[in-house]
């Protein structure tokens, strides 16, 4: 699933490609990509004529400004935004189709149809989409001082990795960079927030920035099923400076034991038993 550095690496595609663009026509061909609206045909009439102002981010949804209105966008586990000539073939699973007057497409594909596309209101965005409006602090667009996050890890008395994928606490994290915070800090997965040091808390802190930093950087990871790719096909190089997310047997970049992977509500997690503590 695209957590936070490759739905930034989208938004920054997006703000330089589709930003001062009008729409022309949308078309709308998977129904289960905008379930929010029972009315396709009045969503492709309200977005047809739109010119697109801006477009922003919250966690790991994108809100394209389109006049009064947002288009949101949530990639979840498969989707991606292609820009497009009209020309191109269209992919399988691409759902739907924005044509711009100006010339181009953004189209979205989504193989499971776990994300969405929906359109609000500006002024109804909090009251309608509770899931937006009730996301924690996002660590690129909201400067806190480590101090200030050693008082929220306290306040919570929650294990490290559930806490960090806690959308409500932290806007925008998944499994992979969870995993790699959590090494580049030297804690296990498993440690009360509680019981954090000093020390400890300026290095998670550190960690929670900087690896999120480098990830944009790189553009994002792109796992071997290559689901995540940028706005133009292409896909993200932060894998290759993956620490220990799916590196169980191979030796730690930083002690050199080996990388171990337990099973942690659900999900894989891996991590260097030796320092990581």
């Amino acid at each position: 699933m695209p957590e936070l550095p490759e739905v930034e690496t989208i938004r920054h595609d997006l703000e330089r490609e589709v930003a001062g663009k009008r729409i022309k026509t949308v078309t709308i061909t998977g129904s289960r990509s905008v379930r929010r609206h029972a009315d396709v045909a009045a969503l492709t009439t309200r977005l047809e004529g739109a010119k697109i102002d801006a477009v922003r981010r919250k966690g790991k949804y994108l809100l394209i400004s389109a006049g009064d209105d947002w288009l949101v966008v949530h990639l979840g586990m498969s989707g991606q935004l292609r820009k497009c000539a009209p020309k191109e073939p269209v992919a399988p699973h691409t759902h739907v189709t924005m044509a711009f007057t100006q010339g181009g497409q953004l189209r979205y594909v989504d193989p499971r149809t776990f994300g969405e596309i929906f359109v609000v209101a500006k002024d109804e965005l909090d009251s309608k989409v509770s899931e937006i409006a009730d996301l924690g602090f996002d660590p690129i667009e909201d400067v806190i001082s480590w101090n200030t996050f050693g008082g929220m890890l306290m306040a919570r008395k929650a294990k490290l990795k559930s806490l960090l994928m806690d959308q409500k606490f932290i806007a925008g994290l998944g499994n992979i960079y969870s995993d790699e915070i959590l090494w580049a800090a030297g804690l296990r997965y498993d440690r009360s927030s509680d019981s954090l040091t000093t020390q400890e808390v300026r290095r998670l802190y550190r960690a929670l920035v900087e690896t999120l930093h480098e990830a944009i950087k790189q553009r994002g990871s792109t796992l071997s099923d290559a689901q995540y790719v940028d706005l133009y096909g292409k896909p993200g190089g932060f894998q290759a400076e993956h620490k220990v997310y799916a590196r169980e047997g191979q030796a730690c970049p930083r002690c050199r034991a080996t990388i171990v992977r337990h099973k942690w509500s659900g999900r894989s997690t891996w991590l260097c038993e030796a320092c990581q503590v």
